[in-house]
C-alpha cells in the first residue's frame, strides 16, 4: 500500500520511519518532508496547507492511506476536504480536531463532562481579562486561545509577566488571531506527563507514557519551546497513576466527544500534571502526535504502526492489542542558536554519516543546499534518540551520538530525564 505522510518536522521523520518498517508499506511520499526523511521516502514539495494540490496528488497515486501529521491543517479541516475525495485518512475531522485547536472549547469540553482540570475563565476582551488577572495571584498560566506554534501558554511567575503576557497575545497579537480569545488558568504544580493514544470514536488504545521539557534551558528555565527532549518510559511514575489517567481523562474524554457529535479519530495527545497529592489534572489535549514524544513512543512500539492506523480508519482498533518493547528511549533536540527566538537559517551540519544500533536522528528543522549538504531550516534542528535498556543507558546514547553532531550556534539541554534518576 502506497503511504502519504503530510508534514515536514521531527514527528514525520519519526512516523515515516516507522512506516518504512512495515512489510505492506509500498512507496511513502512525504509532503513537503525534509533532508532527513528523504532518506527513507518520496518528498514531495507541496505544503501543508495546499489542500487541494494534497489531494490531487494522493487521488493521482492512488495512495491507499494519507497521514495527517501537523495541528495546523487539522484544525483547518484537511481530514474532511481528503475523505470527500474518497481517500482513506488517519487523523481527526475539523470539528474534533478543535479539542486542540480551541483552548476555550477543550476546557469547557472538560468542565461539562467533570473531567479533571485546572480551574480557568476565558475572555474575548481585554480590559475584562486584565482586571480578573488583577484579581489573582501569581504564579499564573496565560493561554492564547488558539494554535500558535507550541509557544501561545506562558506560565508567569509574577503578575508583570503575566500582564506582559495578556498584552502580548490580546494588543499586541503576536501570535495572530490565535490570541483573539485567552484562557486564564490556574497554575498546577507537580510532574508533567504526556499519554498519546489511538482513538477511534470510543476505543482507546494508550501509548506508552512520556515527559517532555518544555523550557529552553537546563532546570526547566527559560521560555518556552516547542520541546527540547523527552524520553519513555516514566520508572519513577507508578504505573496505578498512568492508568488514573486514561481511565478517568482520556477514556472520558473521548467519549465525550462522541457525545458531543464529534467522534475523535487519531492521535488524542494528553498533556497532564500529577499534583503533589497524587491528582492527576488535564494541562492540554492535542489533536495529533507530539513533537518531540512521537520521537521516543514510536520506537518502543512492537506493533507494525500500518496496520494501528487501518485499524483505527476502518473501525476495527477495539480489536487490536499494542505490544511495546522493554527498552527505554531518551530524545535530546539540538536547536539552532538563538531558538525559541529568531535563529539563522542554512548552517552545514556534520556528524550525520554515522550509524549504530544504540540511537536514532530523526530530522526536524532540516533542508539541502545547492550542493546537496545537510544545513539547518529551523528552529528545533534535530531529534537525538538514544535506545537502551533503561533510562540512563539510553540517556548516555542520546548525549554521546548528540555530542558527535555539531552546526553552528548548536545548543542543547544536558538534563534531559534527568528527572527520571532522582
Amino acid at each position: 500500500m502506497d503511504i502519504l505522510v503530510i508534514g515536514g518536522g521531527g514527528r514525520e521523520h519519526a512516523i515515516v520511519w516507522a512506516l518504512a518498517q512495515s512489510p505492506n508499506a509500498g512507496t511513502i511520499y512525504c509532503a513537503p518532508g525534509n533532508a532527513g526523511i528523504a532518506q527513507v521516502a518520496e518528498c514531495v514539495p507541496i505544503a501543508v496547507g495546499e489542500f487541494e494540490q494534497l489531494k490531487d496528488f494522493a487521488v493521482e497515486k492512488k495512495v491507499g492511506l494519507v497521514v495527517v501529521g501537523p495541528d495546523d491543517p487539522l484544525a483547518d479541516g484537511i481530514v474532511d476536504v481528503l475523505e470527500e475525495a474518497g481517500l482513506a485518512v488517519f487523523g481527526p475531522r475539523k470539528n474534533a480536531a478543535e479539542i486542540e485547536g480551541s483552548k476555550t472549547f477543550m476546557k469547557d469540553l472538560l468542565h461539562k463532562y467533570q473531567i479533571p482540570t485546572a480551574a480557568y475563565e476565558k475572555f474575548d476582551n481585554f480590559e475584562q481579562a486584565l482586571a480578573y488577572l488583577q484579581s489573582q495571584k501569581a504564579p499564573i498560566v496565560i493561554k492564547a486561545d488558539g494554535l500558535a506554534a507550541g509557544k501561545g501558554v506562558t506560565v508567569a511567575r509574577t503578575m508583570d509577566e503575566a500582564e506582559q503576557a495578556l498584552r502580548d497575545i490580546m494588543e499586541s497579537k503576536v501570535f495572530g488571531d490565535a490570541g483573539s480569545r485567552v484562557v486564564i488558568e490556574e497554575f498546577l504544580e507537580g510532574q508533567e506527563m504526556s499519554i498519546l493514544a489511538f482513538v477511534d470514536g470510543e476505543t482507546v488504545k494508550p501509548m506508552s507514557a512520556a515527559q517532555d521539557h518544555k523550557p529552553a534551558f537546563d532546570g526547566d528555565l527559560g521560555p518556552n519551546t516547542g520541546g527540547m527532549g523527552t524520553y519513555s518510559p516514566l520508572p519513577h511514575i507508578p504505573e496505578s497513576i498512568i492508568e488514573d489517567a486514561v481511565e478517568n481523562i482520556i477514556k472520558p474524554t473521548a467519549k465525550a466527544m462522541v457525545s458531543e457529535g464529534r467522534p475523535f479519530r487519531g492521535v488524542l495527545f494528553a498533556g497532564l500534571m500529577i499534583t503533589p497529592e497524587g491528582q492527576v489534572k488535564t494541562i492540554e489535549f492535542n489533536a495529533r502526535f507530539g513533537d518531540p514524544e512521537t520521537q521516543v513512543v514510536l520506537p518502543r512500539l512492537k506493533t507494525d504502526l500500518l496496520e494501528v492506523f487501518l485499524a483505527a480508519v476502518n473501525g476495527n482498533l477495539a480489536d487490536l492489542t499494542l505490544e511495546w518493547r522493554t527498552e527505554a528511549a531518551v530524545c535530546v533536540i539540538l536547536a539552532s542558536g538563538g531558538y525559541p527566538a529568531s535563529y539563522p537559517k542554512g548552517l552545514p551540519i556534520s556528524g550525520l554519516d554515522s550509524t549504530d544500533d544504540t540511537s536514532i536522528v530523526f530530522h526536524a528543522g532540516t533542508s539541502t543546499n545547492e550542493e546537496g549538504a545537510c544545513v539547518t531550516n529551523g528552529g528545533r534542528v534535530l531529534g537525538v534518540v538514544g535506545l537502551g535498556e533503561d533510562i540512563t543507558s539510553a540517556r548516555q546514547n542520546a548525549y554521546k551520538r548528540a555530542e558527535s553532531i555539531t552546526f553552528e550556534g548548536k545548543h542543547y539541554r544536558t538534563d534531559i530525564a534527568a528527572k527520571a534518576l532522582k
